[in-house]
């Protein structure tokens, strides 16, 4: 495929390159923002641009992006788009955000999860571009990749540049895992028909978009046109999960403190959509502590243990809540990220909420939908509303693992790092 239109700012010079490494206590990670900046701020030079992001877009230092691209001598910051939780990331889960003017900046800043998910041509009046820097979790069913997918569509309707600054993606470039996303699902949950673990960076994501046939829903003439830019990391490779890259995590949501989070919400995030399971909300293990309605954490260890998933082991754990309350609870932990299959836990939650319930809760759920767009698949609806406990979860597994080689091997042309 030839991608038009598209420039990637990889090159710094030598003496950048020789200040950077002579700071050994810094990570070695330039992320977009740290490239940009080093590149003299080239691609934002004499433009007025808005910014979309929240608390995780900071340079490899911790510095706020928004602060990084005001001293950008020969370009304007002239607005601010927010996410879902906002541009401070103080805002809840599925709770509309208003409009308002940053107390720091004196900026407005436009919200992207309140009455409008896709700004407005009044929104991006007057810019030249939009830059977005947001971190991502590698997950599909994370809101922020959906959010740059829209901002996406309505630049390219309204002839604005969209420049993406990349982060990594913290569970690696390799791990591709789970169900792909049915076309009948696709919604702000989930805006891109991915593995639900997809292996890609979000600015990879933003080539998928840009380049990929009916990925956007501008008419095709208005995305072909459209123009995209993106600044790629240096010192980042595939392999490389969050902890190796020695850069400080940024909760990038309430729910996702840290690391941890991060790969439980990939493990366990699907397996508590129905059913009596809960995975460790509100306790200092989100997504990682499990517990079903009725069942002691030992009953739990045993039927979990029984199906030898590989690349996980589990333990007993107590601890408390954020109200201080006593919890006991089985720990999800991780022996082997090469082996795992991220999200094969969910499916087995599943059946065990089959079997553990009076009645399949899945067959008489009244969130289906919700569901269905998280999960994505179908078909995998149909099996476990219809059998439960008796739910074929190995061929799903093997099914969908099989089609996770086929996508990595349709994906490499979007890839920015070998």
């Amino acid at each position: 495929m030839r991608f038009l239109r598209i420039l990637i700012i990889s090159v710094l010079s030598s003496v950048a390159l020789t200040s950077i490494s002579a700071q050994s206590a810094r990570p070695e990670i330039l992320l977009g923002i740290d490239v940009l900046e080093a590149s003299g701020f080239r691609a934002i030079n004499g433009k007025r641009i808005g910014l979309l992001t929240h608390p995780a877009g900071v340079n490899r230092l911790g510095e706020s992006s928004i602060t990084v691209l005001q001293r950008a001598p020969n370009a304007r910051l002239v607005a601010l788009f927010g996410p879902e939780h906002g541009i401070y990331g103080n805002e809840k889960a599925n709770v509309p955000v208003d409009d308002k003017v940053d107390v720091k900046t004196g900026l407005p800043v436009y919200s992207l999860y309140g009455k409008y998910r896709k700004p407005t041509a009044k929104m991006l009046s007057g810019l030249d571009a939009l830059v977005v820097d947001l971190q991502d979790v590698g997950v599909r069913s994370y809101t922020y990749v959906s959010c740059m997918r829209y901002a996406m569509e309505a630049c390219f309707e309204n002839g604005i540049e969209v420049i993406v600054l990349d982060r990594p993606n913290p569970l690696g470039g390799l791990k591709v895992d789970g169900p792909p996303l049915d076309t009948e699902w696709r919604s702000y949950v989930g805006a891109f028909h991915v593995p639900y673990v997809h292996g890609l960076t979000i600015a990879e994501l933003a080539r998928v978009a840009r380049y990929s046939r009916g990925t956007l829903e501008v008419p095709e003439n208005v995305r072909q046109s459209g123009k995209l830019t993106v600044i790629p990391m240096q010192g980042w490779t595939r392999s490389m999960l969050w902890t190796d890259t020695k850069l400080r995590w940024v909760p990038t949501s309430p729910y996702i403190p840290d690391l941890s989070a991060v790969l439980g919400y990939a493990m366990t995030g699907l397996g508590a959509q129905e059913g009596g399971f809960s995975h460790g909300i509100g306790t200092p293990y989100p997504f990682r502590l499990l517990r079903f309605k009725g069942k002691s954490p030992q009953e739990l260890y045993l039927a979990l243990s029984k199906y030898g998933i590989q690349g996980l082991d589990f333990r007993l754990l107590k601890t408390k809540s954020a109200a201080g309350a006593a919890v006991e609870g089985l720990y999800v932990n991780v022996t082997d990220w090469s082996v795992l299959r991220p999200t094969e836990l969910s499916f087995y939650m599943m059946q065990l909420s089959a079997k553990w319930s009076e009645a399949n809760p899945f067959l008489a759920s009244k969130n289906s939908n919700l569901f269905n767009k998280h999960v994505g698949s179908t078909a995998w609806w149909n099996e476990i509303s219809k059998r439960g406990a008796y739910a074929r979860v190995n061929l799903f597994i093997e099914n969908w693992q099989q089609q996770a080689l086929q996508f990595k091997a349709q994906h490499r042309q979007f890839w920015l790092y070998q």
